[in-house]
């Protein structure tokens, strides 16, 4: 399930652990809430910070270590034996006739519908969405849903060391004595907000994505993809609706045959 800790993503992972706790170290020392309730006794936020940000971090952890769909050996008999027969994709209307599996031209292993091969991780990837190089790992199937979690406590993570820090900001007479003054706590106010920006765009665009049951390789690339390039341009084949796209993603688990999902919505066009 899990890749080893000491890959390639072995840098980019320890400045990302180094980068969290030195900001939250900085938020404690200064003299900002989370240090005037610390030296009063009251222990709850600090501790809950603390414990917002460890979650983050083990989640960053899961997502970056976790194998996000790889495609490892052929699965040939998958659609006969998941129910997609050669006789049903005949049946398929003539522009979509290269819908058959293919093979990679990289690794040589047949390729399940929305699944694509990564030049980085060097492997094919079911339900690929993009290669990560924060996480420097690719969302894909397995993955995804645990992607936008940790988006969603990162996000709620930077909210609340960016009001942190708005508390810590001390008055001076000058401003050189301010920057002097506030000047770390001012950079980290400035890093955390322009994280804060990155992982709201993100995790907006993410769970609008998801609510159209697409992904951000199709929505940037439908143009060339070989089962969207005949469809309308507001036309998702895989969309089942908001409620339900949403629902599959986050409470379904298990691997989808997307060439039946494709199917039975082409069918029901003909």
């Amino acid at each position: 399930m899990f890749k080893n800790v000491f890959g390639s993503g072995f840098l980019v992972r320890t400045a990302h652990v180094i980068l969290t706790w030195v900001i939250t170290l900085i938020l404690f020392l200064h003299d900002t809430d989370l240090r005037k309730q610390e030296e009063t006794g009251q222990f709850v936020q600090p501790v809950c910070f603390v414990l917002l940000v460890l979650v983050s971090v083990l989640l960053y952890f899961a997502v970056s270590l976790m194998d996000p769909g790889f495609i490892l050996s052929d699965d040939s008999d998958l659609q006969l034996t998941l129910g997609v027969t050669e006789e049903q994709q005949d049946m398929i209307p003539p522009p979509t006739k290269s819908l058959r599996q293919r093979r990679c031209g990289h690794c040589l292993l047949q390729q399940p519908m929305r699944s694509k091969h990564c030049q980085t991780c060097q492997h094919c990837v079911r339900r690929y969405d993009h290669h990560c190089p924060w996480i420097e790992n690719c969302v894909g199937e397995r993955n995804h849903r645990w992607f936008v979690l940790y988006l969603a406590v990162q996000l709620l993570a930077l909210l609340w060391g960016l009001h942190i820090s708005w508390t810590g900001f001390s008055y001076a007479s000058t401003w050189q004595l301010w920057l002097r003054t506030n000047g770390v706590l001012l950079a980290v106010a400035t890093l955390v907000a322009l994280l804060l920006l990155i992982v709201l765009l993100l995790l907006g665009s993410h769970l609008y994505l998801v609510s159209l049951n697409t992904t951000t390789w199709e929505f940037m690339s439908r143009h060339r993809i070989s089962y969207l390039k005949h469809c309308g341009a507001d036309e998702n084949p895989f969309d089942r609706g908001t409620l339900h796209n949403l629902w599959s993603f986050f409470c379904v688990w298990g691997t989808v045959v997307w060439e039946q999902v494709y199917f039975r919505e082409d069918s029901s066009q003909v």
